[in-house]
């Protein structure tokens, strides 16, 4: 506590015992602005340092020396075990603490915690948050296959929310009308009256979502027989599980650029201080830039935003392309690992389809960037009229931007299926959306809720067994498991959610084809099979029933 690291070097007082070279510190003597220890502005005494100039409460150009540990072979970070202590030798007496160790400095205890926990646990955080989630949602995607689980996954779904809202109307029912005879009555007569009209609000809701389940069977059974073909697919071509992983690998890459180019953009900012009028003497850096930098700094956003959509664009294409390619080959032996590959060069001739696409979506996520700034300035101003608009703005534009990225999905698949351009597939898009409103509605619904249960069932899994193996092979190195957890917890989650984006792609991707392949061609010429084979079969017998009924 008595050595101090600042940019001209060690400064240590006349109690220190650790040795001056044992640190080694960058060469500071041409750099402009340096700020450096001297007997003022530093002090080495445990007692009153915390609050120098020097130190300024953790915030200032000096800390303490303290043991650390290595970090990916680059980055150093304070031991939490060499914290702790820090924390207990700055302090006074119990009459005049320097430092509130129990108040003050809890959520930092807590943080170099849970710091050193997730360093201790780091592969088995690796292990089971990214190589156990992938397996799992292999093997998910498998049990989907399943008539009977896929069957009271949905239909269990279907009927347990119907269900929760008819009983939430009762209950509603039931409080208000207890509400209404009680004596003397304690409610107002206007509670009273909101409890009852959100009873037949949610009795409303019921009886709609009833009809509308009893009228959308059929499409629902479609839906399903298009997840079980969408698993079928992914297991004649497994290898298209690894395709996120070659995305990651891909906006790592761009990400490696893109923050070296901001970070130098940031660096061209001048520096101004602001002394703020406090009992300690606090100095605040900012950064002030002028319009051309700030221009600079929108067009890196931008092309963040673009390049960040393409690289989605481009994957969905693939698989698009990918499972089209599987729908349409009637001969399913002919089709395996190659196939994805295929598709990946075949893509190349779609970049164009993708750039625009994703384009749009950048052009958007902008817009939205500019009204957030906008946001802050109305915050910064107390102008609440200004917040509220720009607020109905921002909500607007979100979801524009989510019929965006639902419209675009419809029309690379329609460029897989058919090879057409951004524009004209997008309008077929939207074409096909409007005349089978109740399938893709349904599918749509489908696909939610398997992808909300996947990630749930993989991240549930694969937590739990990380908890078992940590507890069992490390439990007595860390504060807690908790927090080892709580990432593989996080990091399944977000990995499932990218293997399963593959699994709702390849859904929608099996709906147009089955679609096209409903409107091309007739009878045995059909593409079909299994299910959808059997629903298609059925719909036609329907509508010659139809025909001879008239």
């Amino acid at each position: 506590v008595h050595t101090l690291i600042t940019y001209n070097g060690v400064y240590q007082g006349s109690n220190a015992t650790l040795n001056a070279t044992y640190v080694d510190v960058a060469n500071y003597t041409n750099a402009t602005g340096v700020r450096t220890c001297d007997a003022t502005s530093c002090f080495t005494d445990p007692r009153f340092s915390w609050y120098t100039e020097g130190i300024n409460q953790g915030l200032g150009f000096a800390y303490y020396a303290v043991d650390t540990v290595e970090v990916l072979g680059v980055r150093c970070l304070a031991n939490p075990k060499a914290l702790e202590e820090l924390d207990n030798q700055i302090t006074t007496n119990a009459d005049n603490p320097i430092l509130d160790i129990g108040g003050l400095n809890e959520f930092q205890r807590i943080w170099n915690n849970l710091y050193g926990d997730i360093y201790e646990a780091r592969y088995p955080i690796l292990l089971f948050g990214a190589a156990a989630a992938m397996v799992v949602g292999f093997v998910y995607s498998q049990l989907l296959r399943c008539q009977c689980i896929l069957g009271i996954m949905i239909w269990g779904s279907i009927f347990s929310s119907i269900g929760i809202v008819l009983g939430c109307g009762y209950y509603a029912y039931v409080v208000s009308n207890g509400w209404e005879e009680a004596d003397p009555q304690i409610q107002t007569d206007a509670n009273i009256l909101a409890a009852k009209i959100c009873a037949y609000i949610l009795f409303g809701i019921g009886a709609t979502l009833t009809f509308i389940t009893i009228f959308l069977r059929k499409q629902i059974m479609l839906s399903m027989a298009c997840v079980r073909a969408a698993g079928r697919a992914m297991s004649d071509m497994s290898a298209i599980i690894l395709f996120p992983i070659m995305q990651t690998i891909g906006f790592a890459a761009f990400m490696i650029v893109w923050i070296v180019y901001a970070v130098h953009l940031a660096s061209t900012g001048e520096i101004t201080e602001t002394k703020l009028s406090t009992t300690v003497d606090l100095t605040v850096r900012t950064y002030q830039f002028d319009d051309f930098t700030t221009k600079c700094g929108w067009y890196l956003l931008f092309c963040f935003f673009w390049t960040s959509a393409f690289i989605l664009a481009i994957g969905e294409i693939i698989i698009a392309l990918t499972i089209s390619r599987w729908y349409f080959t009637r001969d399913k032996r002919r089709i395996g690992q190659c196939t994805i590959f295929g598709s990946a060069c075949q893509a190349r001739y779609h970049i164009g389809t993708a750039a625009f696409g994703s384009f749009i979506i950048a052009l958007v996520q902008i817009i939205r960037a500019m009204v957030a700034k906008l946001q802050k300035k109305a915050r910064e101003l107390d102008n609440k009229i200004g917040e509220a608009l720009l607020c109905c703005c921002q909500c607007v534009l979100w979801c524009f931007e989510k019929f965006i990225r639902f419209l675009n999905k419809n029309a690379y698949i329609q460029t897989a299926i058919f090879g057409t351009p951004f524009c004209t597939s997008a309008r077929e898009a939207f074409s096909l959306i409007v005349r089978n409103a109740g399938k893709v509605a349904s599918i749509s619904y489908v696909s939610t809720l398997v992808l909300f249960v996947g990630k749930i069932f993989i991240s549930s899994l694969t937590t739990g067994a990380a908890y078992v193996y940590i507890d069992h092979n490390m439990g007595s190195k860390l504060y807690s498991t908790a927090g080892p957890c709580l990432l593989v917890f996080v990091a399944s989650y977000y990995i499932g959610g990218m293997f399963l984006s593959i699994f709702d792609m390849s859904t929608s991707t099996i709906l147009h084809c089955f679609v096209a392949d409903e409107e091309m061609f007739d009878g045995d010429e059909c593409y079909a099979e299994g299910d959808l084979r059997q629903w298609l079969n059925d719909f036609e017998e329907t509508e010659r029933r139809v025909i001879a009924g008239k």
